[in-house]
């Protein structure tokens, strides 16, 4: 079971003291805020399977003391509400699917008077990690309220991950299940990049990833950046940061001994691009 106030007990105090449970619709969310008066830039984030939203409050606590604002969350069939059979990869698209719907209920309930307005919606990023990465790259295919992006060891090329033949040119093996191309084709970003209004975005990596290539994430990042040059935006906007090996487990969950490089990248980022003290 997944015990949610446990695991928020178990954070550093001067994060479990701005942290709340909570929940839009049955969607269950980890809440925190630098002081929960004033209104503060506020960053929507999405874990990777097999995971849950309480996962790393270290990466939460260099928010709060950027004066970020936090809504984490539980993704379809994990943390409280738990289905073991979306933890598989022959469940990863309906994941998707659900939780790229379900962006703009969270997005609502942050909107709702109730909460003092603490939470400032004209400077909200998205972003998440594997599965909650390849969430935010879709839905950043239709418009959106988001000013910036961050992402990191997730593909926004899901046809490369999931439908390429064996004997891929970089060594790594096919995905263990085999997926619709019609359905992968519409919650593929790359495959709906016509939609996706160019904006400030992060991507961290791993070279040696072994679930999800760098390789294919380098082409879906080219492909984006060429798709920002043809809405005649700066491509630049896009920081694509890779490390040749960093410890973690299978080059893909956290950034192992570069985890403190990659946390610090990445909440300077958010903080600049939402302009945390204007």
């Amino acid at each position: 079971m997944h015990d949610a106030p446990a695991l928020v007990s178990a954070f550093p105090i001067a994060l479990r003291t701005q942290s709340r449970l909570a929940r839009a619709g049955e969607i269950p969310l980890l809440l925190a805020h630098p002081d929960w008066k004033s209104p503060v830039p506020t960053v929507l984030w999405m874990h990777g399977r097999t995971a849950y939203k309480e996962l790393d409050p270290g990466r939460y606590l260099r928010w709060i003391r950027a004066g970020l604002a936090i809504c984490a969350i539980d993704l379809p069939g994990h943390g409280e509400r738990l289905i073991p059979e979306f933890h598989t990869p022959a469940r990863t698209l309906d994941m998707l699917a659900q939780a790229v719907g379900e962006v703009d209920q969270v997005v609502e309930y942050l909107s709702d008077p109730a909460h003092a307005e603490v939470f400032d919606l004209n400077r909200l990023a998205i972003g998440g990690m594997s599965a909650g990465g390849m969430t935010t790259l879709r839905r950043l295919c239709d418009e959106h309220p988001f000013r910036c992006a961050a992402v990191e060891g997730t593909t926004g090329n899901l046809a490369g991950l999931y439908l390429a033949p064996p004997g891929r040119s970089d060594g790594s093996p096919p995905w263990p299940v085999s997926h619709d191309p019609g359905r992968v084709a519409t919650l593929d970003p790359m495959q709906n990049l016509a939609g996706f209004t160019p904006l400030p975005l992060l991507a961290l990596h791993s070279e040696q990833d072994r679930l999800v290539p760098v390789s294919i994430q380098r082409r879906f990042i080219e492909t984006l950046r060429g798709h920002y040059v043809s809405r005649g935006a700066d491509p630049s906007q896009i920081e694509f940061t890779t490390w040749p090996s960093t410890g973690a487990p299978d080059e893909h969950v956290g950034f192992g001994r570069v985890s403190n490089e990659a946390k610090n990248i990445q909440a300077e980022f958010l903080a600049r691009q939402l302009r945390v003290n204007s």
